[in-house]
């Protein structure tokens, strides 16, 4: 999982309006978690079958176990766990009385509810507790430094590219500007940028918060400078403070020498803060294309 939450749910009847509710409530639960929330519908173990084969990563699995008037989730359940040995959450469902005994091949990770009277607003509930439960696991922190250090890395890849569109447009005094700042200031990179006229040789010695810098200085869209302005904040320093924490496993935090706390709370203010960084980026390289 990154910012990113892949589900694949199962169900000859995805398109009625009970699921189709369930659908909407599960993208905005996600939403407000800050995670791009992609849902693929299948309506039968067939096209299931096809679309996990070619994409195996989903962060849960919901299926109807009573799979087209049979056991066709119990298909779907062995698909994953015997045949592709992949142990992503599934969450199944039945109105069938008999299907709590009924053999999986595994039942890791598996969560079982019984749809009784069609209670949707029940399952609903279900599903968005396991949903919850997954993002815990997420959360879990160890893996959390991973997807910001993942998702910081390609941001710093996006300012890069977008710094150096503006130099090939046109602005090479940009090269200048930035060589004279580093002769003044910092004498290590003196020799190696003096004669470095090729933009991406330049950018390779300089910071990214050197660039961010560059960029703000040379674009005049105002919201897309004041966000980028946040940049070095909301980005670049709290990738280099989470890459020196350390792991508290009794609080299940990630902790900094001088007080800083990583917990489930501050991390989903990160998730928004990438998220809002990834939209102006985007928005900043329609506007400079």
């Amino acid at each position: 999982m990154k910012l990113d939450y892949n589900i694949l749910w199962v169900d000859d009847r995805i398109k009625e309006r009970p699921f189709q509710k369930i659908l909407g409530e599960t993208k905005d639960f996600l939403s407000d978690q800050y995670f791009n929330c992609n849902i693929i519908e299948t309506e039968d173990f067939n096209e299931f079958k096809e679309i996990f084969s070619k994409k195996k990563e989903f962060d849960i699995i919901i299926t109807d176990y009573s799979l087209n008037e049979g056991t066709f989730g119990s298909q779907v359940i062995d698909f994953v766990r015997d045949s592709e040995h992949n142990f992503t959450e599934i969450f199944f469902y039945s109105a069938n009385d008999n299907v709590k005994d009924i053999k999986l091949f595994s039942n890791n990770r598996i969560t079982f509810f019984q749809l009784t009277g069609g209670d949707y607003k029940e399952l609903e509930s279900e599903i968005m507790e396991v949903i919850n439960q997954t993002i815990k696991k997420f959360q879990n922190i160890v893996a959390m430094r991973g997807m910001i250090m993942n998702e910081t890395s390609s941001l710093d890849v996006e300012i890069e590219d977008i710094l150096s569109k503006i130099i090939e447009k046109g602005d090479q005094k940009i090269i200048e500007i930035i060589k004279n700042k580093f002769l003044k200031t910092n004498s290590d990179f003196a020799n190696r940028i003096t004669n470095c006229n090729v933009v991406s040789d330049l950018l390779y010695y300089i910071g990214a918060n050197h660039r961010v810098r560059s960029i703000i200085r040379n674009i005049d869209n105002g919201e897309i400078k004041d966000i980028l302005s946040d940049y070095t904040k909301q980005i670049i320093e709290v990738r280099n403070q989470f890459a020196h924490a350390v792991l508290d496993s009794e609080t299940n935090t990630f902790k900094t020498r001088n007080g800083i706390v990583f917990n489930n709370e501050e991390c989903t203010n990160i998730r928004k803060n990438i998220n809002r960084h990834i939209k102006n980026l985007k928005d900043l390289k329609t506007l400079i294309s």
